[in-house]
């Protein structure tokens, strides 16, 4: 029986990444290199050339002698933790198919539970800047889904006290195969609420595949061509052929979010969903996702303390 290419893939080893990014320096010129990858240019204004300074990690424009750090105005900005601890948080949840949770980080990177949380929720939150870049395109498999249960006894269905909604949408060839994945907190499943999530996240022209929701009726409102398929819910819209692929990711998701994390916030959600939906979507090149992650980080603006835990965004 042939082996599954992408499965069996080797990625980066432990070795590997310590052989590469095992020392403060390597890091840091690592994440010279992302930010920089055509050379520096002073941030003031624009000069290419520089000095470093003798005695502190900074570098001086020649040009308005602007003073300026590899990690300045990047997810690493005003850290006290070295590079390398969050390098090899960085391994870590890359390499995790579900996920690593902030109390597992700390015993890992021998850091406070409060400094492993900032730094998964920091990282997370490059990974999801960095997916928003890109719609979906070609046959995409659109359903809706909720995360948390209601209170015993009281009100069922979508509007329940305790659930979340969000939207899991993957795009697939021509051969049915999936290609990227998409997973979105939403407000509500409101026709207007869905058109504006289409417009934002799905290419005009695309072929949306979804059941019968109303409110999944925007996605034609969107630009893209809608098929509905009206399954009654329940075994028949978990089985059927045409969603095969976006009920897949949702179980997998689901239950890797169970079994991994605890007390999971609604306001986290979106960060907790676009880690999985990141790893997912490059998965076709696994010994580059650490690299690709600092590189996405190293490219997202710097998040306090006070934001990422207050976060909450839709879409």
């Amino acid at each position: 029986m042939a082996k599954n290419k992408v499965q069996f893939q080797q990625g980066m080893s432990l070795v590997q990444f310590l052989a590469k990014f095992g020392s403060e320096e390597k890091c840091r010129e690592a994440v010279f290199g992302w930010r920089w990858p055509a050379g520096f240019q002073c941030p003031r204004c624009g000069h290419a050339g520089f000095c470093r300074l003798k005695g502190r990690q900074v570098l001086q424009c020649n040009g308005c002698h602007h003073q300026t750090s590899v990690t300045s105005g990047t997810i690493f900005a005003a850290t006290k933790l070295p590079l390398r601890t969050w390098f090899l948080g960085m391994y870590l949840l890359a390499h995790s198919k579900v996920g690593v949770s902030a109390l597992a980080l700390t015993r890992e990177l021998g850091v406070s539970y409060n400094t492993a949380w900032l730094v998964k929720h920091k990282l997370m939150q490059a990974m999801k800047e960095r997916d928003e870049r890109k719609r979906l395109s070609g046959w995409v498999q659109v359903d809706d889904a909720v995360w948390g249960g209601e209170h015993r006894g009281g009100k069922r269905g979508r509007d329940a006290p305790g659930k979340t909604p969000f939207v899991a949408a993957v795009a697939c060839n021509e051969r049915g195969h999936p290609l990227r994945m998409r997973l979105s907190r939403i407000e509500n499943v409101r026709r207007e609420t869905l058109a504006s999530w289409a417009r934002r996240h799905l290419e005009p022209g695309s072929l949306a595949v979804s059941d019968g929701l109303i409110g999944l009726r925007a996605l034609a409102d969107a630009g893209c061509e809608h098929e509905v398929i009206v399954t009654g819910g329940g075994v028949a819209s978990a089985t059927h052929p045409r969603f095969h692929w976006v009920n897949t990711m949702l179980g997998n998701v689901k239950n890797a979010l169970r079994g991994t994390y605890h007390g999971l916030r609604s306001q986290h959600l979106p960060r907790y969903l676009a880690e999985f939906s990141y790893r997912f979507n490059r998965r076709f090149a696994l010994a580059d996702l650490v690299p690709r992650l600092g590189y996405a980080a190293t490219h997202a603006p710097p998040l306090p303390y006070r934001l990422a835990k207050l976060a909450e965004s839709y879409g």
